[in-house]
């Protein structure tokens, strides 16, 4: 049976005890073609075959799916809503250096280290229509303004149990691309080498004034043990809220013939812009982290859940 927590300590707890407990010997990894399912759902394209989760030092591997399914993101007078589901999927292993986090009364938290999925995107997300100041839409459908966001780099320094805290979940590197028959393809705010960073927390942020401090939720927190048997848990949170204020963001690049757009774009977007001039929230967000002290025994467990 699921048990739901609000305190980031005790699911801590949870989770410590349940991933040091005893682990099938025969677990072997799952070859199967079905896909993972219960508490597993969509995480398919976890890397589990990756030299990074297979390395014996490891000391947890995991599988990681989220998905948000309202919110925006802001830059100056402009908003993208996120009306359509954005996805981050990817696997995560915590080391023999044993990486974490403390906090200000004194907890920590494990911090884990990303590995892309195999086979489908880190980040899917939709593009959304949006408006622009001062940029005319005099033909629909022809110079209609759309952005999508997109990924610029790895997700980094994941802290699934700063749930609550002032800290960031993780940071995330993005892109934000902007297009109609005007702007060409290659229209950009932010790039690879200079990506806007978000860090986006449940807790509450502290921008530079004159901006406001933005706060999170972090939802209902649920650890479930494997039902096959496995030494796996899945911790999910649910109906979380996740902001950012804090991050900065470059100016255009590459919208218009040889970038002879960027200009209007900066000019109405008031580009480049220092932290607080935007905000990011991901709202309904739903998030489900498979650990495992053992890879093979996690195979074994998203196998079973696949009906093999």
């Amino acid at each position: 049976m699921t048990r739901t927590y609000r305190s980031r300590s005790r699911v801590a707890a949870v989770l410590a005890t349940a991933a040091s407990a005893a682990l099938l010997a025969a677990a072997m990894p799952a070859q199967a073609a079905g896909l993972p399912g219960g508490g597993y759902t969509g995480m398919g394209s976890c890397p589990l075959s990756s030299p990074a989760l297979t390395d014996p030092s490891d000391l947890q591997v995991g599988c990681v799916v989220s998905v948000t399914r309202a919110g925006s993101f802001t830059i100056g007078t402009t908003t993208v809503p996120l009306t359509s589901p954005i996805t981050l999927r990817f696997g995560v292993y915590w080391d023999k250096s044993a990486p974490q986090v403390t906090f200000p009364d004194g907890s920590t938290a494990n911090q884990y280290t990303t590995v892309a999925p195999v086979g489908a995107p880190l980040l899917d997300a939709q593009p959304a229509q949006i408006t622009i100041p001062g940029i005319i839409n005099f033909l629909p459908g022809l110079t209609s303004v759309f952005a999508k966001v997109e990924l610029a780099g790895p997700v980094t320094d994941f802290t699934p149990l700063a749930a609550g805290e002032s800290y960031p979940v993780f940071k995330l590197p993005v892109k934000l691309h902007l297009y109609n028959a005007l702007f060409g393809d290659h229209c950009y705010l932010g790039s690879n080498s200079a990506p806007i960073v978000l860090r986006p927390t449940t807790g509450t942020t502290a921008p530079p004034p004159p901006a406001k401090p933005m706060t999170g939720d972090p939802g209902t927190i649920a650890v479930t043990p494997d039902p096959n048997g496995f030494g796996a848990v899945v911790a999910s949170f649910s109906g979380a809220r996740l902001v950012d204020n804090t991050f900065t963001v470059p100016g255009a690049t590459g919208c218009g013939l040889g970038g002879s757009l960027d200009w209007i774009i900066n000019l109405a977007m008031g580009l480049p812009a220092g932290a607080g001039h935007g905000s990011v929230s991901f709202q309904q967000t739903d998030t489900s982290l498979a650990l495992d002290t053992d890879l093979a025994d996690l195979s074994g467990a998203l196998g079973a859940s696949a009906g093999h």
